[in-house]
């Protein structure tokens, strides 16, 4: 397994670990419900420096961008950052991704998941006939997630910049805790506000920042979260998780990311998106909440009041939120409708559901 730069600091805080996406990473310290809180109502800080980043560089870039990618990266500006997919030949996604804009059609990043960093590299590449600089920066990022209501308030004395007015989807590069060069984005996988932090593993970086953060939030009681919490923090706000929710054999159409696919360009297998889009799919991703007792899991079957399979679940957790079961799966389109009654398979019962509108909390 490979370590973050952060692996030890977990460890010597009693962090839960376990094996994610080929890393060493921190599951939970206090208990999800307790991290989860602390992020809905305060401030948590996530170590996610397993993602992956990659710089793209030259006159050709946003066009190379432009081709791989669903969404309009031509209506970026320096400072804005964009949710987007990789849309593959057959259909599906490889990957989903943020694409930052360093300089408008010259100097461009994109953050990719963790387990996808080698898959996504290869496809991009396969499609640079247009000799764009394409530079893997994954192993010598450092990325923070800093989340919650509080965040920016606490962060904000650790930076001259002005990080408390940051729009949702923008950044800034800052010197922050006297690390030059660090890029502060008003982004996050929680929907709890707060920001993520990037910058280079060197000169003690790492340590610095970590202890700089934690020393500011200290009186504020913030808190080291884990992955699990993450998961949690997520699936209340109905994102999508690569390789439960969106793989290779989902469409975005299909997971209802059709905000992100854009057909006033021309990208990887447009053609075949535009008549799905035409036909309508036969199947959307939708959110659900328990009605009996019982928690949903990736894979369980999702039936109709007959027994008949519609579908399958794809994500489901108990709300620490909500104090309720809340899951998310793809359901023939016939059942997608808010108010749907479905029937989830757990344990040789079907345990009844219905169909909710996200996100959840």
């Amino acid at each position: 397994m490979k370590n973050t730069p952060f692996t030890e600091k977990h460890q010597a805080l009693g962090a839960k670990m376990a094996a994610f996406a080929g890393f060493n990473m921190p599951i939970s310290y206090s208990g999800i419900n307790d991290e989860h809180a602390a992020v809905r109502n305060n401030a948590g800080v996530f170590d996610v420096s397993h993602m992956g980043e990659f710089i793209l560089k030259g006159e050709n870039a946003l066009d190379l961008i432009q081709r791989v990618t669903t969404n309009d990266a031509a209506k970026l500006i320096a400072g804005q950052a964009q949710y987007s997919c990789l849309p593959n030949k057959q259909g599906g996604i490889v990957d989903d991704l943020l694409v930052y804009c360093l300089e408008p059609n010259k100097s461009y990043m994109l953050v990719v998941n963790a387990g996808n960093i080698d898959k996504g590299w290869n496809w991009i590449s396969s499609f640079n006939d247009k000799n764009v600089e394409l530079h893997n920066i994954s192993d010598r990022t450092c990325l923070l997630a800093v989340q919650g209501p509080n965040a920016t308030k606490i962060l904000q004395s650790l930076t001259a910049t002005d990080i408390l007015n940051l729009k949702y989807y923008t950044f800034v590069r800052a010197n922050f805790a006297g690390i030059e060069n660090v890029i502060i984005s008003a982004t996050g996988y929680t929907g709890a506000g707060g920001v993520e932090i990037y910058f280079e593993d060197k000169d003690n970086a790492a340590d610095t920042i970590w202890n700089a953060i934690f020393a500011a939030g200290a009186s504020h009681g913030i808190k080291p979260i884990g992955l699990g919490a993450r998961d949690t923090l997520r699936l209340e706000m109905g994102f999508c998780l690569y390789g439960n929710d969106i793989d290779d054999t989902t469409s975005p159409l299909e997971a209802g990311l059709g905000w992100i696919t854009k057909f006033t360009k021309d990208f990887t297998n447009q053609s075949f998106f535009e008549n799905q889009k035409a036909a309508g799919v036969t199947k959307k991703l939708v959110g659900f909440e328990m009605i009996d007792r019982g928690i949903a899991r990736h894979d369980h079957e999702i039936m109709d009041s007959n027994g008949k399979l519609i579908g399958k679940v794809t994500s489901g957790t108990q709300s620490p939120s909500l104090g309720k079961a809340i899951g998310m799966g793809y359901v023939a389109t016939d059942f997608a409708s808010i108010g749907s009654e479905i029937y989830i398979s757990i344990r040789n019962s079907l345990l009844k559901a219905k169909v909710v509108k996200m996100p959840f909390a």
